[in-house]
């Protein structure tokens, strides 16, 4: 008797209230009955992020919605609205809603003046920024540099490179397997402002007495750099380490596995390989001398670059068309030629 008199008092404040109410109420016992069909077995039902967003709304809309929850008790709603609004609130007060495409734009500027201005801080960034029709706090730069750490301070490589290349060498190893399955070992020191190879040695048993001693005959016959840019190969050791330190030449090292940091005396290798040595078979460590000889007067003197707006890292004269002829000098025994106008 008491369900049947609780339904028709039910049924007659259906009639009472307002449409909206009743409406707001079907999609709130909807939205909970796709909750509970998400539910696998004996595991509790799956809440999302946007449930919990249409549930604020809910509560926001028609505060009344509570009693309509049966999932979850009615105090967690409270707190998922308390929750929302903290956060609404915050992004309105601290980012002054700053659309999207503006906010990607900043932090990448913010990042990429931070990266590229060694010692620049919040206060010059954003003066910076203001300069550009930003308007940002000094505080909002310094929240988004801490989420987002960009690199250390400090000049990198590239910069490095940049600011001292014309007065900088590179040095590095490779390795040659002759035609009896022995292992060669050359070396070559590079100058960095026209790649120009300075030097060039070949050994067996490569140690550090022997690269003392090649840097000590490549820098008396060719301008001392600064700099001299090295791996961390074992090879070097103390005294070659002492022996570039007695001329005047400070040594600047990469980190453990960056061969890019060398990047221009990596590509002189991969060019003397691809050019050259994959095209011979090395009988000997005089044959290999002899073939890295007549690769070098080549790569200096003839081969034209790309860096250097096709020039040699010996600058090469260009011709006119009335010097004479084209005719074609070998080199590198006949793996490339040399083109010049000669009169007949």
């Amino acid at each position: 008797m008491h369900v049947i008199l609780s339904t028709l008092i039910y049924l007659l404040t259906l009639r009472l209230r307002k449409r909206s109410s009743l409406e707001l109420e079907v999609i709130a016992l909807r939205h909970q009955l796709s909750i509970l069909r998400r539910k696998k077995g004996k595991q509790p039902a799956l809440i999302l992020p946007a449930d919990r967003y249409i549930w604020c709304w809910l509560y926001r809309t028609y505060p009344r919605a509570i009693k309509w929850m049966q999932i979850v008790k009615p105090h967690t709603v409270r707190i998922w609205h308390s929750r929302c609004f903290f956060f609404y609130w915050r992004a309105r007060s601290q980012r002054g809603f700053v659309p999207r495409k503006v906010k990607g734009e900043l932090l990448r500027l913010i990042l990429q003046m931070h990266n590229e201005n060694t010692g620049w801080g919040a206060a010059r960034i954003q003066g910076e920024l203001q300069k550009l029709g930003y308007k940002i706090g000094k505080r909002t730069v310094q929240e988004w540099l801490a989420r987002f750490p960009p690199r250390p301070p400090g000049p990198s490589w590239r910069a490095f490179l940049r600011a001292h290349m014309h007065d900088t060498a590179a040095i590095d190893m490779f390795v040659v397997v002759t035609m009896s399955f022995r292992l060669l070992y050359a070396m070559i020191i590079v100058s960095l402002d026209r790649r120009k190879i300075l030097h060039f040695g070949t050994t067996e048993h490569p140690t550090q007495e022997w690269l003392a001693g090649e840097v000590l005959r490549a820098f008396a016959k060719n301008p001392r750099p600064s700099y001299l840019i090295r791996d961390r190969d074992r090879c070097y050791g103390r005294k070659f380490s002492e022996q570039v330190r007695q001329l005047g030449i400070r040594e600047r090292v990469t980190a453990p596995q960056s061969p890019s940091q060398n990047t221009y005396v990596e590509r002189t290798i991969w060019s003397i390989r691809r050019e050259c040595l994959n095209h011979i078979l090395v009988m000997s460590e005089r044959h290999l001398r002899r073939i890295l000889a007549s690769y070098v007067d080549y790569y200096n003197h003839s081969r034209v670059h790309q860096a250097l707006d096709l020039d040699c890292p010996v600058p090469r004269a260009s011709q006119r068309i009335s010097d004479g002829k084209v005719i074609a000098i070998p080199q590198v025994r006949g793996l490339h030629h040399r083109y010049e106008r000669r009169a007949l």
